[in-house]
């Protein structure tokens, strides 16, 4: 390509470290979307004739079958795949291949063709994401009332339902969506196509148009800017290290769940490994793979931020590195979300062992607290310390919940504590109490889980009718 320029081919360690095809070849639909609108662009404008763009048109429509039908040779010696389309587009239609580079260069090629393909690689996460939701929404619903043990520093604290704590995850999942769809539409804005090197170009070119026929909101104000940021690229992968966090957590949640420890849940065969040596073993190796490739994702943020953080404008082939580690994290992120789905769609929930669970560890502490305030008007720090003692007292009696505790001995602690009161000391009680907004009330996960329902359907009915 620049042999005008050098007398001697780069040594085979220089190609080596060069080429970027076996990354950059993934990318192909987007440099033949964006050369066929360059190329309409160039004959609307009368820099090439109009049957040479027709020709190009027609070679790029060869070119992409062939790809698709795995009959393209790439070749390392032309280094990536503009050089690989171009080559061969002028392979197959002479001298009116060699045209479709004028007024642009690989610069602003290459950050057109990877804002578009992060563009649909960040919807396609968010669709991977909502589908994750549904099915949390969907076991949420089915389990609305079934109690279990809210933790704070992995110990006992209060009993909730397993609908509300799997909605809590469809709520950190919403804002999930949110962000990577709004990555996605940060790589929307400002075509870099035309930008050419880094200075713009000599030539009458319309960057509208080719922004508009890519899907852009218009062309990129600044060519310096235009070919030198990778900022959404940066941005989409800041919100697919926040999900996969979320998923992580979940992820680790699954393992505690599935422990004979804990025994909550059990995963299906279809989610299980075995042990080469120990036959009883169910192991969550895909939830494990999940925190694994969570810290992966975070880590391309990272990486991707100090390879930016250096880099004066506008171009340096440090960028070329850019779309491995972003190809990585997507690729990752959506194996995870869709182990994920298939985990949480069938995974079995043990009602006894998780209400045992949280009856043990006298969850519902708060309920004789909060009833000391509201019932005798006490006030709650003299109420936390009456609390205090009750607990004391069960644990040295043994008895393993405070509703079992006698009301003798409740009454030996403070006179005016009631039946009454003691009756609403069951994890059951405690949990329907929690009916403010937002609580762990089973009526309150219910109008939840249905309000999310009704949400994903609408949704879903708007795509149908947009399509």
């Amino acid at each position: 390509m620049w042999g005008g320029r050098f007398g001697e081919k780069p040594s085979d360690i220089m190609q080596a470290i060069n080429a970027s095809i076996d990354i950059d070849r993934r990318l192909w639909r987007q440099d033949i979307a964006g050369s066929k609108a360059h190329a309409a662009m160039l004959a609307a404008q009368g820099i090439i004739t109009g049957d040479d763009a027709a020709k190009i048109q027609d070679g790029l429509d060869q070119i992409a079958a062939e790809i698709a039908a795995g009959a393209f040779v790439f070749d390392a010696a032309l280094e990536d795949i503009h050089l690989n389309i171009e080559a061969r587009l002028t392979e197959r239609i002479g001298d009116a291949g060699k045209r479709l580079h004028t007024a642009r260069s690989r610069n602003d090629q290459v950050a057109t063709d990877f804002k578009l393909w992060t563009m649909a690689a960040c919807d396609a996460a968010a669709d991977a994401v909502r589908a994750l939701q549904a099915a949390l929404v969907t076991r949420a619903g089915d389990h609305a009332d079934w109690i279990m043990p809210g933790f704070t520093h992995l110990q006992t604290a209060q009993p909730v339902t397993l609908g509300h704590h799997l909605l809590a995850y469809v709520e950190m999942f919403e804002r999930d969506f949110m962000r990577l769809s709004g990555a996605a539409g940060a790589a929307g804005e400002g075509c870099p196509l035309g930008a050419a090197a880094l200075a713009g170009t000599g030539f009458d070119i319309d960057r509208h148009m080719t922004a508009e026929a890519l899907g852009f909101d218009g062309p990129a104000a600044n060519s310096l800017d235009a070919v030198a940021s990778r900022d959404f690229a940066l941005q989409a992968l800041a919100a697919l290290s926040i999900a996969a966090t979320h998923l992580s957590r979940l992820a680790e949640e699954i393992v505690l769940w599935t422990s004979p420890q804990f025994a909550f849940a059990r995963l299906s065969d279809a989610w299980s490994t075995g042990s080469s040596i120990m036959p009883q073993k169910r192991n969550p190796d895909a939830a494990e793979l999940i925190r694994a490739k969570a810290a992966r994702i975070t880590g391309a943020f990272a990486s991707l931020s100090g390879i930016l953080q250096k880099l004066p404008l506008a171009y340096a082939k440090d960028l070329q590195d850019d779309k491995a580690i972003t190809f990585e994290a997507f690729d990752a992120f959506d194996l995870c979300t869709r182990a994920m789905t298939g985990m949480m769609e069938t995974i079995a929930f043990d009602r006894a062992a998780l209400r045992a669970a949280a009856a043990r560890g006298y969850s519902t502490a708060t309920d004789l607290a909060d009833w000391l305030v509201r019932d005798l008007a006490m006030p709650f720090r003299e109420a936390h310390h009456v609390t205090g003692a009750v607990v004391k007292r069960a644990e040295q009696a043994g008895v393993a919940e405070l509703a079992d505790l006698p009301l003798a001995d409740f009454q030996a602690i403070e006179p005016r504590i009631t039946e009454a009161a003691r009756a609403l000391l069951t994890v059951e009680q405690s949990a329907a109490s929690r009916a403010s907004l937002g609580g762990t009330a089973p009526v309150r996960v219910r109008e939840q889980a249905a309000l999310w329902r009704e949400r994903l359907a609408r949704e879903s009915l708007d795509l149908e009718t947009e399509e």
